[in-house]
């Protein structure tokens, strides 16, 4: 039985109108966006089936373009349509991370560097500059290496950080691997970035590592 044969309380687009988005599971959200779906099965069914595929949100919006392609009903057109989404939703974080008050919310910056650092197949190296306040003042990525590392060169980020006038820094690398426990190397190199960094009176706030199993943050672990 499709959507348009379900009482009108329980079709997600009128659910929607009557009590608002907030109200929506995940699936139901999924087949607004869907809009129909397949031989035998409703959009709230394809939504849920991406859901189980994947097994969360998150997974699903960190999904590579090989993997969406193998997900049935999610046609070249509303991959598109998905990527869009995905943009403007990291554009809106990256606006609230900039906006002109002090930036003491890491659930923000682990929401905004996870829809950054999505579905990359090679290592990538950011660093979020702010000021002594911790206002930001840039986001820059600075080094791309490949499957497993990136390079990355202490002269370069000391030479950015005081472009900015930085008073203190945010590190972020993503695990293609889809692993986020950071490595020997990762606290070995925010251990000696702090120290260079420290001289120059700018403190190292985090380094946070994303991948598709999840967001870890050294901060949060004492590794700093």
């Amino acid at each position: 039985m499709g959507i348009k044969d379900w009482p009108a309380a329980e079709r997600p687009r009128e659910k929607l109108r009557a009590q608002g988005a907030s109200a929506l599971s995940d699936s139901e959200l999924l087949a607004i966006f869907l809009r129909t779906g397949v031989r035998g099965a409703s959009a709230v069914d394809l939504g849920r089936e991406m859901l189980g595929r994947f097994g969360s949100l998150s997974a699903l919006f960190s999904a590579s373009r090989e993997a969406l392609a193998g997900v049935p009903g999610l046609g070249e057109a509303k991959r598109a349509q998905l990527a869009a989404i995905l943009e403007l939703a990291r554009r809106v974080l990256e606006e609230r991370i900039r906006e002109p008050q002090t930036l003491d919310s890491p659930a923000r910056v682990k929401d905004f560097l996870r829809l950054s650092l999505h579905g990359r197949s090679r290592e990538s190296f950011v660093a979020i500059f702010l000021d002594a306040q911790h206002r930001v003042l840039a986001t820059e990525e600075l080094f791309e290496g490949t499957l497993t590392q990136a390079p990355v060169f202490p002269r370069e980020i000391v030479r950015r950080a005081l472009f900015h006038n930085a008073g203190a820094v945010i590190f972020a690398h993503n695990h293609p691997s889809g692993l986020p426990e950071p490595s020997r190397a990762d606290e070995v190199l925010t251990r000696s970035l702090k120290t260079i960094l420290e001289p120059l009176e700018i403190r190292v706030l985090d380094h946070i590592i994303v991948a598709t199993g999840g967001v870890v943050s050294l901060a949060e672990r004492g590794l700093l």
